[in-house]
């Protein structure tokens, strides 16, 4: 029996092997995207008989979901990290984007198209509620003259009777609109760039996407 606190070297290998085994995973989302993810070619790659494989994940949906386990993870550690530093909305913003640039396979198997017939559990659903809530904290913070003058009270009235996407985040309703417009309009920007719809347009993205800081977080 393992020591408290310690790994036995059984423990240590299938800890190694499950950390390649997503290393491979990601090689394979990046070639082809996560519907093309394959665990038998994952074991032929690393000279493993597909049930020996089995014994580390046993489904493909089951490699999936670590992956994506770990990506939004990373993401709430970021911006969690950029909230405790004192980040207001736009430094989450920062913290975001160059989060997602680090590694846009990353980016888009959360963010990008679903994979058909895959359903994240829940514990997923509270890591994603976490980005969330540290974005309605920072949305409550207060605005500029500018933004605070440019409300829209007919989207603020349907958000407060439609919160669920807020978990139980007391934000008030001109925090709830403050934070989606964040997230929507900056996702929109990131998505395009990641998946190249800017090359050739002879700008550069970066500064499109202050611009939209800018009006979202002044």
């Amino acid at each position: 029996m393992a020591i408290a606190g310690k790994e036995t070297p059984r423990e240590r290998y299938r800890a190694q092997l499950r950390a390649e085994i997503k290393e491979r995973a990601w090689e394979q989302i990046a070639a082809a995207g996560a519907p093309g993810l394959s665990l038998n070619a994952i074991a032929k790659q690393m000279g493993m008989s597909g049930p020996a494989l089995y014994r580390y994940f046993a489904s493909r949906d089951e490699l999936i979901t670590e992956l994506i386990r770990d990506a939004y993870r990373s993401l709430a550690d970021t911006i969690r990290t950029a909230a405790a530093s004192g980040s207001d909305l736009a430094g989450l913003g920062r913290a975001l984007r160059a989060w997602a640039l680090d590694d846009p396979q990353r980016y888009f198997l959360i963010y990008g198209t679903p994979v058909p017939g895959y359903h994240a559990p829940d514990d997923i659903t509270a890591i994603a509620s976490e980005i969330m809530g540290a974005l309605l904290d920072a949305a409550q913070l207060p605005a500029a003259p500018a933004a605070a003058g440019a409300q829209d009270t007919s989207l603020e009235s349907h958000l407060a009777e439609h919160r669920q996407w807020a978990g139980d985040h007391p934000a008030p309703p001109a925090a709830l609109r403050r934070a989606l417009h964040f997230w929507t309009r900056l996702h929109g920007v990131l998505s395009l760039e990641l998946a190249g719809h800017f090359t050739g347009m002879g700008f550069d993205p970066a500064e499109l996407y202050d611009h939209e800081l800018h009006h979202l977080a002044p």
